[in-house]
């Protein structure tokens, strides 16, 4: 993976949460773009989790990311009774 595919899929308008896969087998959600900060050279990204959780990720090491589009297994909505 580029650098520049991150980019392109960090800044996609409108944004969409996606799923960073590592080499070292670790899977990380970005559920938001608020929750992702990118170190000014560009090469290293912290991510923010929900429970308080930071992961620092070398995108030279990221083999895919998966976009998760609305309705995906991956969005969380209350069913209606």
């Amino acid at each position: 993976m580029t650098l520049e595919a991150f980019r392109e899929t960090l800044n996609a308008q409108p944004f969409q949460p996606f799923t960073i896969y590592t080499a070292d087998g670790r899977t990380i959600p970005v559920v938001s773009r608020e929750f992702i900060m990118r170190d000014p050279q560009g090469r290293t990204v912290y991510v923010h989790h929900p429970d308080e959780g930071l992961s620092k990720i070398d995108l030279l090491l990221v083999t895919e990311l998966k976009t998760h589009g609305i309705g995906d297994a991956t969005s969380k909505r209350r069913r209606r009774n």
